[in-house]
């Protein structure tokens, strides 16, 4: 009997990625999206498969997939400084209203349910490089405090529905992720820089570019969230990439890459910008045997091949792109 899942967040970067991974391992696909962050242009290329369905809907509210579902995944968030920002009442929405009715479904379905989680729980860390148990240092009165607290809320009320109702829950904690698809204007480092370099402006650098991250090709996380939904791995594990420099090597990497003449332009550091951000993976690699396996230099070829063709077409007024 062929599997059946919903993404919700489908039509963003990452949910569409996985959207092409279901369907390349023959799974029928629901990806659900109110496209607020989300654009049809991800899933464009998939929109006539006899196997893919588009479900133009915001998940805080009732939601119903006819028939029966194997897997829910549920990926609908704003995601980056930029949208979270902007609208922060739909963040912890759809981080708890959301996550509540995608828990809801997924018991009523019996499917199993995998919630995106993300590297912001741990906060501005105290330890490094971080580990799941390590609970973190959260401002939850912040101006990030939305989204950080959303995403721990919804792995409270998942852990709850595990603990209570005996649903088969999972829990990834996803670090800094890049790749093509990713939306050009959505605050974070790699589309701020490439499409700085691109356009010849100056690259734009928080603080004085000595924070860190650690950033992981959109492939090997997808081939990470694969192998969790489909382990008996109930608590949180990180899906990310080791590898940490610093935002400064970072832009510079990206300036190597490019060709850009660009110069570096230092701006104040946000409110609770974390000073590093490091995934301990131990965990992944023994329970999934899982680690990233896409080098950097690689990955960004590949992301400034999408970017450069992105760029060469006109961008539709009031376009968000995932």
């Amino acid at each position: 009997m062929r599997q059946r899942v919903l993404i919700t967040g489908g039509a963003g970067f990452l949910g569409s990625h996985l959207c092409d991974r279901f369907l390349s391992e023959g799974y029928e696909v629901f990806c659900m999206d109110n496209l607020v962050t989300g654009d049809l242009r991800n899933v464009e290329h998939v929109a006539s498969e006899p196997l893919f369905h588009f479900i133009h809907q915001d998940v805080t509210e009732f939601i119903h997939v006819p028939g029966r579902l194997d897997a829910i995944l549920h990926f609908a968030s704003p995601a980056s400084p930029i949208d979270y920002l902007e609208l922060p009442i739909q963040t912890l929405k759809v981080g708890s209203l959301g996550t509540h009715k995608a828990l809801g479904l997924a018991r009523a379905k019996g499917a199993r349910f995998l919630l995106a989680s993300t590297s912001e729980c741990y906060g501005d860390p105290l330890v490094h490089p971080q580990r799941e148990d390590y609970w973190g240092n959260v401002n939850p009165v912040g101006p990030r405090g939305v989204y950080d607290e959303a995403k721990r809320f919804a792995e409270a009320i998942t852990m709850a529905y595990h603990r209570y109702h005996g649903l088969a829950t999972r829990i990834v904690r996803i670090f800094n992720t890049y790749g093509p698809r990713m939306r050009m204007n959505d605050g974070r480092a790699l589309p701020a820089f490439m499409s700085q370099a691109l356009r010849g402006e100056p690259l734009t650098v928080f603080g004085d570019g000595s924070q860190t991250r650690s950033f992981c090709y959109v492939d090997d996380l997808v081939e990470g969230i694969w192998r969790l939904l489909n382990s008996d791995e109930v608590e949180p594990t990180n899906i990310g990439n080791p590898h940490e420099m610093t935002i400064l090597e970072f832009a510079q990497e990206v300036l190597r890459l490019t060709g850009s003449k660009s110069e570096v332009s230092f701006k104040p550091l946000p409110v609770d910008d974390p000073k590093v951000r490091q995934p301990d993976i131990s965990k992944a690699r023994r329970v999934l045997g899982w680690e990233p396996r896409v080098p950097l230099a690689e990955g960004l070829e590949r992301t400034l091949a999408d970017f450069r063709a992105r760029l060469a077409e006109p961008e539709p007024a009031g376009t968000r792109r995932s």
